[in-house]
């Protein structure tokens, strides 16, 4: 009986902890191509709510969660999606907030932040490594290396700098935690 329960509880728990990250939209793809190391995925046009840091990420998450949170002109909640992306260029790191798919650019509630601003990002081909663990810049850069050279590797070419995908919450464990590193790549 206590094996029972140990494992009854177990299973409860995997679900609770799994289950939260599958409760969020996450954007269609089109997938092209599978291999062992990568995908190719077609993205059509997403609306992100987008905004910029100059040293760390938490008030540009902050600034994003806000906007979904009602700091709006409707002051209307948005549902959370996943996963958060975010890049890096030679001004900080920039952060987006996919909106679910009943939003358009003419719909959206526009933000009160002025740092935070609805842009629509233009759809393509993504070459895209999935990794577990915490979503730390290290191993995102050691990730985009794979993926970089595998590219490389069979002659893809790169378009855009690397993106981070991340999927799960702090809370969730970090054999739970599903990443993604992406490049948008030539395709066709």
């Amino acid at each position: 009986m206590k094996y029972f329960f140990q494992i009854f509880t177990i299973k409860i728990l995997l679900f609770v902890l799994t289950g939260t990250a599958m409760a969020y939209e996450e954007p269609t793809f089109k997938l092209i191509k599978n291999t062992d190391i990568y995908e190719i995925r077609y993205y059509g046009d997403r609306l992100v709510a987008t905004t910029r840091q100059i040293s760390g990420e938490d008030r540009a998450f902050r600034r994003l969660f806000n906007y979904i949170s009602g700091a709006n002109d409707n002051s209307s909640k948005i549902s959370m999606t996943v996963p958060v992306l975010k890049s890096d260029d030679r001004s900080g790191t920039v952060m987006h907030f996919i909106l679910p798919k009943n939003y358009s650019i003419q719909n959206a509630p526009l933000p009160k932040d002025g740092d935070v601003e609805l842009v629509s990002l233009t759809g393509g081909y993504y070459a895209v490594i999935k990794y577990s663990g915490r979503p730390t810049t290290k191993r995102h850069k050691i990730h985009a290396g794979y993926l970089k050279d595998a590219l490389n590797k069979h002659s893809i070419s790169i378009k855009s700098g690397p993106i981070q995908a991340i999927y799960n919450g702090p809370f969730t464990p970090f054999f739970f935690r599903r990443n993604e590193t992406m490049y948008l790549v030539n395709w066709e």
